[in-house]
């Protein structure tokens, strides 16, 4: 068996056509090495399956998988999946998606954040370095740069991708934040974990990333989500405000 700390999450819903290409790309990094756990909501497609069989063949000791029964959204998958790499004792604990947009090669970018560096939690970051997103609609791009500023001016986050889904924690912001209050499902998930981190006292670097949109699968991408995301910051703010949070170890 392979021991490593580093264990990176990936959430799918009918990833066919992705998960065997971005498991073998993660696990075939060698600066560090990376564990896989899959957290699949119920895929009609046979993603779990295929998991199954490289967890049979080749992956034993480094490749995991839960399923759950239907689709429950994205925030609820990283949250089983955080709570699954804590009781198993990693340390370092990364979300990425299965698509490719986020390439396996940053990983050890942002481990290296938190590893060497010192950071709590480091984001792969679209924004931070102006925009390097590839393949995008010019109105996509528009829309998530601009609902990244629209988060920074009513929350005051100091963080210039807000919606970023490229993230490594240390176990310890994991274990500091009330992962059972975190209240998002979609991508205001995502904004929210940044803004507990951040009232919680935990340090934040943003290392920037080129995001490249996906070229296999349908996008989960919704109205519904990006309007969470755009209200749900008014109540983070009102929260900032009223809320005491657990503060992290000095």
């Amino acid at each position: 068996m392979m021991q490593t700390d580093n264990i990176v999450i990936i959430p799918t819903y009918n990833e066919k056509e992705n998960i065997e290409a971005i498991i073998r790309a993660v696990t075939s990094l060698t600066e560090y090495v990376f564990n896989v756990l899959v957290i699949d909501d119920g895929s009609p497609d046979g993603t779990a399956e295929i998991v199954k069989r490289l967890m049979a063949d080749e992956f034993k000791d480094r490749l995991f998988l839960v399923q759950r029964s239907g689709k429950l959204g994205l925030g609820t998958a990283y949250i089983a999946g955080f709570k699954w790499a804590l009781d198993h004792g990693y340390e370092y604990i990364f979300e990425m998606d299965a698509d490719f947009s986020h390439a396996p090669a940053d990983l050890p970018r942002l481990l290296s954040a938190c590893k060497d560096e010192g950071f709590d939690m480091s984001i792969g970051s679209r924004y931070v370095s102006g925009v390097n997103v590839v393949n995008w609609p010019m109105g996509r791009v528009l829309m998530s740069f601009f609902a990244s500023k629209y988060v920074r001016m009513v929350t005051g986050l100091d963080i210039h991708d807000t919606t970023a889904g490229f993230v490594c924690y240390h176990r310890t912001v994991l274990e500091t934040i009330d992962l059972d209050a975190i209240r998002f499902k979609g991508y205001a998930f995502q904004i929210e974990m940044k803004f507990t981190a951040k009232q919680c006292g935990f340090k934040i670097k943003e290392v920037p990333v080129i995001f490249v949109n996906r070229e296999l699968g349908t996008s989960k991408m919704s109205g519904g989500i990006f309007s969470e995301a755009l209200w749900g910051v008014m109540r983070l703010r009102w929260d900032g405000w009223f809320k005491k949070y657990k503060r992290a170890a000095s």
